[in-house]
């Protein structure tokens, strides 16, 4: 079957802020990239970095005037072996718990978090 969603971008205001939040909390890096053109001149894009398998989702964090980031967007659910352990992280990392785990039977379980430039993002474990 054909994958529905390809690409995600975390809109940010404080992009170094949410950089490090999200290192932090996943324990992941990014590569920053540059964008040369007139109408995202103040653009600042950091490009999730993950492995070579090119059957994953790929993403970003960005910071453009004409986005702002918030709850009531769109909700992206990040991938964990364990939410509990992910969920240790968030507030010391500057985020908040929204919903603490939740099962959701043979699905794996659930939680919600806000990130530290107001997005609220989900947790999802197969177990």
């Amino acid at each position: 079957m054909k994958r529905v969603i390809d690409w995600f971008e975390i809109y940010t205001s404080d992009f170094d802020r949410a950089k490090k939040f999200y290192t932090t909390v996943f324990d992941c890096g990014f590569k920053e990239t540059t964008v040369n053109n007139e109408r995202h001149s103040q653009m600042r894009y950091a490009i999730f970095e993950s492995s070579e398998n090119k059957q994953e989702i790929g993403g970003a964090l960005v910071r453009m005037d004409e986005a702002k980031p918030g709850i009531g967007g769109v909700l992206i659910y990040f991938a964990t072996e364990e939410i509990n352990t992910v969920l240790n992280c968030v507030e010391a990392a500057g985020g908040k718990i929204i919903r603490r785990k939740l099962n959701v039977g043979d699905f794996g379980s659930i939680a919600l978090i806000e990130d530290t430039e107001g997005n609220m993002i989900g947790l999802h474990a197969k177990k």
